[in-house]
């Protein structure tokens, strides 16, 4: 297994990306909002030595830029910089996407759109709508001063992270702590749009989604509601969904025995 470490060129953006490369199956990781690469360490190091894995940063988060233009990245941004990350790491048909909580939204946009480019969606902490207590979150960090960076950090594992690793509790810190004035007021203001959108058929057709896709929630999860998963479970045509017990938001981030399931539905046909 060897890893490779390239930049795209797409429109106004630098998508940095990296290809474990082998000859087993593709698998593409889709971060959510503010998370890097970084976030799929450990289900890397559990799968790059059987599946070829790209990973990849869009414009606001990790080395990934804006060269041009607003900085807010729109969702049919975001569906095209996936596409083109498609095309230029040479991934297959076959494909599984890997999503998790926005990057899953950004999923079902690019199954609805190209789903004849993938074989198979497994969607981390995805729901449709946000509830009460993200709106809240988000309305409360909108509100804290740019500057007071560890305060933001502190509001974002109060509401969701607190079944995260003091480990990763830190990392999120330092995270805020090393961010540009411009990602932290892109993250700003995807947190707006996240409200303003309402719920994820304003985004997307889910009829139009075509390909077996699995549905991963954490049972403890205080941002996506169960009844909501159900919810999104029933619009997608060809769907099940997993609950997993003892588990928040960020699942294998929270216990790496999350993982297991990741194995089971990879090695299914």
């Amino acid at each position: 297994m060897s890893c490779i470490k390239k930049e795209l060129k797409v429109g106004r953006f630098i998508i940095p990306y990296r290809i474990y490369e082998n000859d087993g199956p593709h698998i593409v990781c889709v971060n959510g909002v503010q998370q890097s690469m970084a976030m799929w360490h450990t289900f890397v190091r559990r799968f790059s030595h059987d599946y070829r894995v790209v990973l990849f940063d869009f414009p606001d988060q990790g080395k990934g830029k804006i060269l041009s233009g607003p900085a807010r990245v729109s969702f049919d941004e975001q569906v095209e910089i996936l596409l083109k990350v498609m095309d230029g790491t040479k991934t297959n048909s076959n494909a599984t996407l890997c999503a998790a909580s926005w990057g899953g939204v950004v999923a079902v946009g690019f199954a609805a759109k190209y789903g004849e480019r993938i074989k198979r969606l497994i969607l981390a902490s995805l729901g449709t709508k946000p509830n009460k207590n993200m709106v809240e979150t988000i309305k409360l960090g909108t509100k804290i001063d740019m500057n007071n960076r560890k305060e933001m950090a502190r509001v974002l594992i109060k509401s969701f992270g607190e079944s995260l690793t003091e480990q990763f509790k830190q990392k999120i810190i330092s995270q805020f702590n090393t961010m540009s004035e411009e990602n932290l007021r892109a993250f700003s203001e995807h947190g707006l749009f996240v409200i303003a959108s309402k719920k994820l058929t304003d985004l997307v057709d889910l009829k139009k989604i075509k390909v077996k896709t699995i549905l991963i929630n954490g049972e403890k999860d205080t941002i996506i509601d169960l009844d909501d998963v159900k919810s999104l479970a029933c619009q997608i045509p060809n769907c099940e969904m997993k609950i997993i017990k003892g588990v928040g938001h960020f699942l294998h981030m929270e216990r790496e025995e999350v993982l297991d399931i990741y194995a089971e539905i990879l090695s299914s046909r």
